[in-house]
């Protein structure tokens, strides 16, 4: 989410010009990587079953409320890749059908002309990612953009005559612009903060432009940051969203956080901004508002806008809040004072008089109402996650998945609050599994506290039988244990290899007020860490357990707490995995990129020798505690992961090896944070197995 300080914007030159080619949606099948056919004998979900499932986009109603447009990705293993499809179907669930059939992905899709028509990005002849349109059957497909820098996600203006949509430009002078004799040199020249974020070197921001739609192209582009060296959307998770027309077409309201460099770096104030088409002049209407501010959203009746808001400057995981400003007086409205949880997604009704949102209470994920006057409703209960809410006619439309079933788009009446599956994209594969049983246990913690945890076992569990167990660590620090569904951290495949899985809401995980949030900023290796060994002691006296045989995972913090229990469990466990995990937090503080993050967490820069909670932290770094690893430990990370570089693992393997530790390490080099390639995916899959069978079984 940075850039440089002493940089400059060079606009790309983009082809303007459009290109209307017609085809036929379905006319190459070559290659086309689509819904899995896989057969399952034994009910045992593997790494293979995982990657068949279709995992299923977030719906989009149609202007009359009676389509639903969805995506579904599907994985090729033997190809490595993902292609994406698009459907259609009414409102109740019936008429599916499956409307693109490529083998290039299709992606943002949006209804047009009262359901008539669909625009979608995909790539085109050049690979560069551009929008199309077609009809709703899936044919006459045609290329209105060819945007030479390509297009990451647009928005139609209410009335259809207008495209604001995202692009890349250049940020900053690269070498060649220095040294233009020097073409072939890759050397990076570096003069602040945020060169690099997540996944990338930033050598590119996104901007906002808008155009003018007419005789099927995009005409009169404008960038309406022109001239700015600042993110809109904000990188790296944010896209459309962070973006939105007002009903009159003639305005737009955006996220963006106007600094750079070091400024950037520690800060998360973010801000909206609302953008006039006409006088090309921005204010902006969250000023003073010091934490981010993102995802404003109009009413329908154009009087009010609707956004989230965090209050504290530099707390990227402080409360969520949902607030409402009317536009004509400036007056702000917190709509969510009295609710002690994050508002997420969110959308309106008809009547611009109640919103729609989702939020996690006690690691379940509901849809919630909240009118104009504070007065907030539970509209779902049961356990399960909602991760999207959209609104036609009296119901919501959403996705929803569980710890035994990945997502898909389910209704809800908002009067009789009665639910509704529509589609049931993975029901082939699911009715060949037999999945464990999911417990919700809460356990005692040592500060006399409850803790919810999750306790997943074996398919066809037998409590007359002893199994190995293994702690989940959860990542973050600050991502609830809720219903999630993961393809990589899948707790139903790990029991299904045979494990009892336990998967505590230790301190600083949202979704249990904001006491429970905050306590571990400032107290890494304290009251979470003995949360675990509360989960994990309480769990080892059930007889069906052998407690000399426990395991330990995680990821990103979820690793920093495989590395920190290694140091200091005890003897509890017999095998450790982390994945992408802080080692040595010393180091972690200078080679990261969102110093906000390390500031807030971790109390500040460990030279400071005055600052009490940041020693602390400091003095709680895993690589302290190395003296006291026995313990068997198997450690991956990826090469591009500028968030936690893969030389945290490479030290700690290191150590390992050193002191004559049975270890292994997975090393990817072409995968970031996260493990996104197919074939990788599956390789983490049977390591992961591999490692704790030898020392579990």
């Amino acid at each position: 989410m940075k850039t440089n300080l002493f940089i400059f914007l060079i606009m790309a030159v983009f082809g303007l010009t459009s290109c209307c080619q017609s085809t036929e949606n379905n006319e190459n099948t070559e290659n086309l990587i689509g819904k899995s056919n896989i057969t399952i004998t034994d009910g045992i979900m593997t790494p293979e079953v995982l990657y068949s499932f279709g995992r299923v986009g977030s719906p989009v109603l149609s202007s009359d409320g009676e389509k639903v447009l969805y995506a579904v990705t599907y994985v090729g293993i033997e190809e490595n890749k993902t292609n994406t499809e698009l459907f259609i179907m009414s409102t109740d669930g019936s008429d599916n059908k499956q409307i693109t059939k490529t083998p290039k992905s299709e992606a943002n899709a949006v209804w047009l002309e009262n359901g008539k028509k669909i625009a979608f990005l995909k790539a085109d002849e050049n690979g560069n990612t551009q929008i199309f349109i077609m009809n709703a059957d899936g044919n006459k497909v045609k290329q209105i953009s060819s945007f030479e820098q390509g297009i990451d996600g647009f928005k139609f203006s209410p009335n259809e005559q207008k495209i604001a949509f995202v692009a890349e430009i250049k940020s900053g002078n690269r070498t060649s612009d220095i040294y233009p004799d020097l073409p072939k040199a890759t050397g990076r020249i570096v003069n602040n903060l945020m060169y690099k974020h997540w996944n990338e070197w930033v050598e590119t921001i996104p901007h906002i432009f808008v155009a003018d739609y007419k005789n099927n192209e995009l005409q009169n582009i404008t960038d309406i940051l022109e001239g700015e060296p600042y993110e809109a959307p904000m990188k790296p998770f944010s896209g459309i969203e962070q973006f939105d027309w007002h009903p009159d077409g003639q305005k737009i309201a955006y996220s963006s956080k106007k600094k750079i460099g070091v400024d950037y770096a520690r800060s998360t104030n973010s801000d909206i901004y609302l953008y006039d088409i006409e006088t090309k002049t921005t204010i902006n209407l969250t000023e003073g508002m010091m934490g981010y501010d993102t995802n404003p959203a109009f009413s329908p009746d154009g009087q009010k806008m609707a956004w989230l808001s965090m209050e504290r400057d530099g707390y990227e995981s402080d409360k969520n809040r949902l607030f409402v400003i009317d536009l004509q007086s400036n007056e702000k409205t917190y709509l969510t004072e009295n609710f002690d949880y994050n508002a997420d997604d969110f959308c309106w009704d008809f009547n611009s008089q109640n919103l729609y949102f989702v939020s996690c209470v006690e690691a379940k994920t509901q849809l919630f109402s909240v009118d104009l006057f504070k007065n907030i409703k539970a509209l779902t209960s049961g356990q399960h996650d909602y991760v999207s809410v959209a609104y036609s006619n009296g119901k919501l439309y959403a996705l929803r998945q569980s710890l035994s079933s990945p997502r898909e788009i389910f209704s809800v009446d908002i009067a009789t609050k009665e639910e509704k599956q529509l589609t049931t994209e993975n029901k082939h594969i699911l009715d060949q599994l037999t999945m464990g049983k999911v417990e919700e246990r809460w356990i005692n913690t040592t500060d006399n506290k409850k803790m919810l945890t999750w306790i997943v076992y074996p398919p066809n569990f037998d409590a007359n039988k002893k199994y190995p167990a293994i702690l989940y660590c959860q990542g973050g620090p600050q991502n609830t244990v809720s219903q999630f569904w993961s393809y990589r951290w899948n707790l139903q495949i790990m029991a299904a290899n045979g494990y009892i899985i336990v998967a505590p809401n230790r301190r600083g995980l949202p979704g249990f007020g904001q006491e429970w949030l905050e306590q571990i900023s400032g107290d890494y290796g304290g009251q979470n860490m003995s949360d675990y060994f509360s989960a994990i002691d309480a769990m080892s006296k059930e007889p069906f357990i052998d407690e000399t045989r426990l395991g330990c995972t995680g990821a990103s913090y979820g690793g920093f707490s495989v590395y920190w229990l290694a140091g200091n469990h005890n003897n509890r466990f017999k095998a450790f995995f982390s994945h992408a995990g802080i080692f040595n937090l010393e180091s972690q503080y200078l080679e990261t990129e969102e110093m906000w993050f390390a500031d807030w967490d971790l109390g500040g820069p460990f030279w400071d020798k005055n600052n009490a909670v940041a020693q602390k932290s400091y003095a709680n770094s895993p690589h302290r505690f190395v003296q006291n690893w026995n313990t068997p430990i198997m450690i991956s990370h990826g090469e591009l992961d500028f968030r936690i570089l893969a030389s945290q693992g490479m030290m700690a393997f290191n150590a390992a090896q050193l002191r004559g530790i049975p270890s292994r390490m997975l090393i990817y080099p072409n995968e970031n944070h996260w493990i996104t390639r197919p074939q990788n995916g599956i390789l983490f899959q049977r390591e992961f197995f591999r490692w704790f069978d030898e020392w579990l079984k």
